[in-house]
């Protein structure tokens, strides 16, 4: 008899090239053996080397989206992506809660595009606080901590908001010790040190790897296993060919 998969729910932008948003959180949802349920935020005009702007979905349509999986399914695990304000955001986690108080949500907080496009031009650091204490796990790369907590130090920054959710800072964008990743759980740090480091250019690897995170923790593994377990899925994913939209191969 067929075992049923695990729910898993992504709630992002709509990236035509499948690379990033919903596709890609989907796709790596499905590769990984967790069944992936997608909402929509916004439309996005890209493909994997250009950003050519966005259309943003209003609050209405992006919960009208949820109700009906929300009322058919029980969902434990959530990725949250592009979005458009804090406001939305805070909204959405408070029905998402309303449905399982004990739903764990992941932030992945896309600030800018890999083409440059700035979606956050700025961020209530008081709001984002409070977004802190309400997610479970935040994902953030090196580049977003300035913007998320006004440190420009990247570590010091992570260690701020690791005291108010866990946290794994993805150390791509890292110069000094590239592919590093640290994670805090429990205000604890650890370093997710990489295999070996690849030189290749993935649109919406970061996607990929919040999303991995939450299909792992979805088939009942710690969120330490599971970071780790999604590590070495991105780094297939980087390594499964030469140009920037990545395969999704489970090993």
């Amino acid at each position: 008899m067929t075992t049923i998969r695990p729910y898993t729910l992504s709630i992002a932008g709509y990236d035509p090239s499948g690379g990033a948003g919903v596709l890609a959180d989907v796709k790596t949802f499905e590769a990984i053996g967790v069944y992936g349920f997608a909402v929509t935020t916004c439309i996005t005009y890209q493909n994997d080397k250009q950003f050519e702007g966005i259309s943003w979905l209003s609050k209405k349509k992006i919960k009208n989206q949820l109700y009906p999986i929300l009322n058919e399914y029980k969902i434990d695990h959530v990725k949250i992506g592009l979005i458009k304000n804090l406001e939305i955001l805070s909204e959405l986690m408070e029905l998402l809660r309303s449905y399982n108080k004990n739903i764990h949500i992941t932030w992945d907080p896309v600030i800018t595009a890999s083409a440059g496009y700035a979606f956050h031009k700025k961020l209530s650091q008081k709001y984002l606080f409070h977004i802190f204490q309400t997610i479970d796990l935040l994902t953030p790369n090196w580049n977003e901590i300035l913007p998320l907590t006004g440190e420009e130090d990247a570590v010091k920054g992570a260690e701020l908001i690791g005291g108010y959710c866990d946290v794994f800072l993805k150390g791509g964008h890292n110069t000094e010790t590239p592919a590093t990743d640290l994670l805090w759980i429990n205000k604890k740090l650890k370093k997710l040190q990489p295999k070996e480091i690849t030189i290749s250019d993935k649109h919406g690897t970061g996607c990929v790897l919040s999303a991995a995170i939450t299909a792992y923790l979805a088939l009942g593994n710690t969120l330490d296993k599971s970071c780790q377990l999604a590590k070495e899925y991105t780094y297939q994913y980087l390594i499964s060919n030469e140009i920037r939209l990545g395969y999704h191969n489970k090993r």
